[in-house]
């Protein structure tokens, strides 16, 4: 794939994707079931990592897949949460990701299949992500060699996760990652306007019914875990967080940033140009996602 100039979009398997979901979207009335039945074809993009091989497993009455690449320190583990609204998306979706993610840090990586929106509203989904990190404290995984990484929804729990367990006077992850986060329960950042035109999926409309669901008329949109850029950051784990330019929700991305920032964190930000809403869904066919992916190997492992 080529470079592009500032401002443009970069062409892309997953842009595809999300047009073509976008469309079908605008002209089908969808259930949840063949919401989340479409939103299962998010791997499409990425290439199956060689030497990384899967299992089915229940962490902490969790369920989820363990990504296992060959060679990988199993005193380490990633724990991934999915990306889709809280309410779609799903460890099968998002496991060539966290296979490409684990490969790069050499550590393996455990995708949760949290309980879902609406059924399950919040704080289900962060509850989950809780309870598979006790499990592997009880387990004898140190703090410092878990880290929590997501995607778009599941980057808001890969924030709030540790958050929450700060909360409970738990042990903090080592690190944290987060693709594309969506954080904004108000949508109220600018560049879900600006960046309207040039993002293939992300709507205020498709949000504001994926608030509803996960929210459930009960929690606040300014409450810290489920929104956030309301949560106090002082110290947190080193955070490193990545968006395209020309996604509807970079904003998310950079607010995060300057909030821990200034609450002393360390935060590294990769606004990548041209890209859409989580672009590292093009690892391995993208060589500066796969570039990408090997910086943030070597940050974990500092």
């Amino acid at each position: 794939m080529t470079d592009v100039k500032e401002g443009t979009v970069k062409e892309s398997a997953l842009r595809d994707l999300y047009l073509d979901w976008s469309n079908l979207m605008a002209t089908k009335e969808l259930d949840i079931r063949l919401f989340r039945s479409i939103f299962d074809e998010w791997h499409q993009p990425t290439v199956e990592p060689e030497q990384v091989t899967y299992k089915e497993d229940v962490v902490g009455g969790v369920p989820g897949i363990w990504a296992l690449p060959i060679g990988a320190d199993t005193s380490k583990v990633v724990v991934f949460t999915h990306g889709g609204g809280f309410a779609v998306g799903s460890a099968s979706s998002h496991r060539k990701l966290a296979g490409h993610l684990a490969k790069a840090a050499g550590w393996t990586a455990f995708v949760v299949d949290y309980r879902r929106a609406p059924e399950h509203p919040h704080p289900a989904q962060v509850e989950d992500g809780v309870s598979v990190i006790r499990a592997l404290l009880d387990g004898g995984i140190t703090p410092e060699n878990i880290a929590t990484a997501g995607d778009s929804a599941g980057g808001n729990l890969a924030v709030a996760i540790p958050l929450a367990l700060r909360e409970k006077g738990l042990p903090l992850p080592g690190h944290v990652i987060a693709f594309s986060p969506w954080l904004d329960m108000e949508n109220k950042l600018e560049s879900l306007e600006t960046n309207d035109a040039t993002d293939a999926l992300i709507t205020t409309p498709l949000l504001e019914g994926m608030i509803a669901g996960v929210l459930g008329g009960t929690t606040s949109p300014t409450a810290p875990l489920a929104n956030p850029l309301y949560a106090d950051f002082h110290g947190y784990p080193p955070l490193y967080i990545a968006a395209g330019s020309v996604e509807s929700l970079v904003d998310n991305a950079t607010q995060l940033a300057q909030k821990a920032k200034a609450a002393g964190v360390d935060v590294t930000l990769n606004i990548a140009e041209g890209q859409q809403h989580v672009y590292l869904f093009l690892a391995g066919r993208d060589p500066q996602v796969d570039a990408e992916l090997g910086a943030i190997g070597k940050w974990l492992n500092t």
